[in-house]
């Protein structure tokens, strides 16, 4: 199996260091209550509002969350005491907030969303001018700005105004509707049974796909921040309602959203429940043959696949660190034709800069009309590996050791290794990623092979040696 040189590589045995810090690869996450309160919101709002000048709007927008709606007026009270004008945008998915920041010609967006973490998670991510993710030189001003407690205060005359927008929904459904071939994809007459998770997406995917034509049939359409439907992460014990409906209903496919809609999960005709990195190789595949060419991006958590489905129509792949800010801003770099993580998560550079669940919707509605095919089967063209995701819990304070003991371990007995994020290390017949997450307490395993058992087989190693590398950090041995 040949890779590219894409990644640092360390000596063996070497620490890899793994920083705590205020924000984690997306955005803040913490739980209400706890961490996430009123005195510290108001801390980070603050601190937002000392990294940009007066004069330009600043966008506020949140998801369903029952916290949400109440951070989000602390955060646009905030920057509004320090004169900053404030446009709500209001209950809408992540990508549709970023999609909306340019157009206003904001100087930058707050989201107030804990985007998949359970619900008694909220967090804070800050988007830039031009609708990507805040760099992480950015993010560290806010975090020095919590640091000092910086909170700019205007006299009475200059305390800014706080409007509404409430046509960012129709904005950016529209937006998606001409970025595909509607009346194709309506000539198709395609049923689809749509969870939207009781999230955020309820503001705009029943829309979309009524605009495509399609007959919807809805799960857990109603916005409940308890998430009483299911947890917001689209994983296979998730969505059992959905791979159950699907095929009893008899429709083409299903698709479901996390809780703020930037990922977009499948669900065949068959109830077959599609791993993100098989929507990941289907649409960089058409993208790349489309463009004639051109580069994917993806993470180091990225499947094989997509380099054995875009490497013979001309294609490049390019890996990153692990979420969508290291993603999109290599995109706008290499001036990508398309990328995502494994995770469902997939950008779309000609739409946005930005994970987007409904344009990935569109986009595989698109692809089927175009080919006349059903899911399964231009699924089944794709080149398949194994892809298996574990995690295990860790606390924060034990996780700079407990990779520095993984990464000795796992060095001794592998091929090669690799720490662009976490360390992964390529053995016999497949790879193994050692991750620890940058939004909860716990580290992520990843392991691929062409053979299911021998993917299974690393993710139980790595989950094994992570397990006594914490057992062993936390006894100080």
């Amino acid at each position: 199996m040949q890779h590219p040189v894409l990644y640092t590589a360390v000596p063996v045995g070497a620490p890899v260091p793994v920083l705590a810090r205020l924000f984690g690869t997306n955005g803040i996450r913490e739980v209400v209550g706890s961490t996430l309160t009123a005195p510290f919101v108001t801390r980070v709002a603050g601190a937002i509002a000392a990294m940009v000048p007066v004069g330009l709007p600043i966008v506020v927008g949140w998801d369903g969350r029952t916290s949400s709606p109440a951070f989000s007026r602390i955060v646009s009270a905030t920057l509004a005491l320090a004169g900053h004008s404030v446009v709500e945008v209001g209950l809408l998915p992540t990508p549709a907030v970023q999609f909306l920041v340019p157009r206003h010609h904001a100087s930058l967006g707050v989201i107030v969303t804990a985007s998949h973490n359970p619900p008694e998670f909220n967090g804070i991510k800050v988007i830039a001018a031009d609708g990507l993710e805040a760099t992480r030189e950015f993010e560290e001003g806010i975090e020095e700005g919590v640091e000092r407690s910086v909170t700019p205060a205007s006299p009475y005359s200059a305390v800014g105004e706080i409007a509404t927008d409430p046509s960012g929904a129709a904005q950016y459904v529209d937006a998606i509707v001409h970025r595909v071939d509607a009346d194709r994809i309506a000539a198709r007459k395609f049923t689809i049974v749509l969870d939207c998770g009781n999230g955020a997406s309820v503001a705009t995917s029943p829309a979309l796909l009524r605009r495509l034509g399609c007959r919807v049939i809805s799960l857990n359409g109603v916005v409940d921040g308890t998430f009483p439907g299911h947890l917001s992460e689209p994983t296979p014990a998730n969505l059992v309602d959905l791979t159950r409906v699907v095929p009893a209903v008899g429709a083409d496919l299903g698709i479901a959203h996390d809780g703020d809609a930037d990922r977009a999960i499948f669900v065949d005709a068959t109830g077959r429940y599609v791993p993100g990195e098989e929507t990941l190789t289907l649409l960089a595949r058409d993208a790349v043959e489309r463009a004639h060419g051109g580069v994917v991006v993806t993470p180091v958590s990225g499947t094989q696949a997509v380099e054995d489905a875009v490497r013979p129509l001309g294609g490049s792949v390019e890996y990153t660190r692990i979420g969508s800010p290291a993603v999109t801003h290599a995109m706008q770099e290499r001036k990508a034709v398309f990328g995502g993580e494994e995770n469902g998560g997939l950008i779309f550079p000609a739409h946005q800069l930005a994970r987007d669940g409904a344009m990935t919707a569109a986009a595989v509605l698109d692809l089927l009309a175009r080919r006349g095919a059903g899911l399964g089967d231009v699924l089944a063209e794709l080149p398949h590996y194994t892809l298996v995701k574990e995690k295990i819990a860790c606390p924060a304070e034990l996780r700079e050791r407990v990779m520095e003991r993984a990464a000795a371990a796992l060095s001794r007995d592998s091929e090669r290794v690799v720490t662009l994020d976490g360390v992964k290390a390529y053995r016999e017949g497949g790879w193994i990623l050692l991750r620890p997450s940058g939004t909860e307490p716990l580290f992520r395993v990843f392991a691929e092979s062409k053979e299911p058992e021998r993917a299974r087989g690393l993710a139980r190693e790595g989950v094994a040696l992570l397990r006594r590398s914490i057992e062993g950090s936390g006894s100080g041995a």
